[in-house]
């Protein structure tokens, strides 16, 4: 049997995974996030995750960190960086309040 905590993560990988579609399939492929619409994902999404989503600097910078293979999108993988980062950065703040 599955605890409750194991249902809420799949859940949420569950979420990840259907809103990136989403979000990739705005311009016709949906196994890939163009520039235009990772800004959109990122700024609708994880507007207080991410920091400087109005700066287009910023925002290419980002992208361009996990494009790995730089062609100008962003497969699920290296979205995937981009969560396992900010899930990381959530952790240790969440034990720095703990420590409080």
């Amino acid at each position: 049997l599955l605890s409750a905590t194991g249902v809420i993560m799949e859940a949420a990988i569950c979420t990840l995974v259907s809103q990136f579609k989403i979000f990739a399939g705005k311009d016709g492929s949906s196994s890939t996030l163009s520039k235009e619409e990772f800004h959109h994902l990122v700024t609708s999404q994880l507007p207080n995750l991410v920091k400087d989503t109005g700066d287009p600097r910023a925002m290419e910078e980002l992208m361009g960190s996990l494009d790995k293979n730089n062609d100008g999108e962003l497969t699920f993988a290296e979205f995937w960086q981009l969560i396992g980062n900010l899930a990381s950065k959530q952790g240790e703040k969440v034990l720095r309040e703990k420590k409080k």
